[in-house]
């Protein structure tokens, strides 16, 4: 149920919901929609972090009109992602737009046999998608209107060694956000953004030595996460009438 007496926003601005906003894009995501005026809940399990993003982008959201809440979240639990966007609703009125960012990354070798890294790679970049649909979708139904982003990666269009299952976790991010579109209304609007190499903490958490070695060459030329964000903003501020579908970004020199 929505609140009475929602805080009012600036004309065009709107409540935006994302996930894995601790690093990273993420990070870089939610503190320009907040510097552009937008109501932001910024979702993660560091809470320490998007406390610490709050402080940082306290002045520029508030000179646009803007602000950043940060709330702990933690994608693969269902029901932690349904009471981020009730609460958020409760508290805003309204939820305009989700941003399902959050991601992991742990790349290896299949034969490297580390099950388990495959598994939390399945139940944040899958799983925590679909809960984020599950949680988002029935809200913008009833409200006519509505936006879902997802951060895939150029892993959706493309497969190398030590990632076949990172890219086939992008690839059903990116084939499960093409159903949405499809399956949606056109007043709910869809859009994939697949980053290229981006700098973040991703490769951060490869524990397979030879998958790291591999990334490092890899990501010899990276762009900032804000390059991401100002796609996200792009999307964003299209009339109602028009659908950014997808938006691959990469760095000039990754071929």
């Amino acid at each position: 149920m929505t609140t009475q007496h929602a805080e009012q926003t600036p004309a065009g601005a709107k409540t935006v919901l994302v996930t894995g906003a601790s690093s990273g894009i993420g990070e870089a995501v939610a503190a320009r929609l907040a510097a552009g005026g937008h109501r932001v809940v910024a979702g993660a399990r560091r809470t320490d972090r998007l406390k610490a993003l709050a402080e940082r982008t306290a002045g520029a959201a508030a000179r646009a009109g803007g602000s950043l809440e940060p709330v702990a979240l933690d994608v693969t639990d269902r029901a932690d992602v349904e009471d981020f966007v009730s609460g958020a609703r409760e508290r805003h009125g309204r939820v305009d737009v989700f941003v399902a960012n959050a991601g992991v990354m742990p790349l290896s070798r299949l034969d490297s046999l580390l099950v388990a890294e495959w598994d939390r790679m399945i139940d944040v970049n899958v799983r925590g998608l679909l809960h984020s649909i599950a949680a988002a979708l029935p809200v913008f139904g009833e409200q006519g209107s509505g936006h879902f982003v997802t951060v895939a990666s150029v892993g959706a269009h493309e497969v190398v060694p030590t990632g076949a299952v990172y890219c086939a976790t992008k690839y059903a991010a990116w084939a499960i956000t093409e159903g949405l579109r499809q399956e949606s209304d056109p007043s709910v609007r869809v859009t994939t953004v697949s980053p290229g190499v981006v700098t973040s903490e991703l490769a951060g958490t490869i524990t397979d030595p030879g998958a790291a070695e591999a990334m490092r060459t890899y990501r010899a030329h990276a762009i900032a996460p804000g390059a991401i964000a100002a796609a996200v903003s792009y999307a964003l501020s299209q009339p109602p009438e028009v659908d950014v579908n997808e938006i691959v970004v990469r760095p000039a020199r990754q071929r």
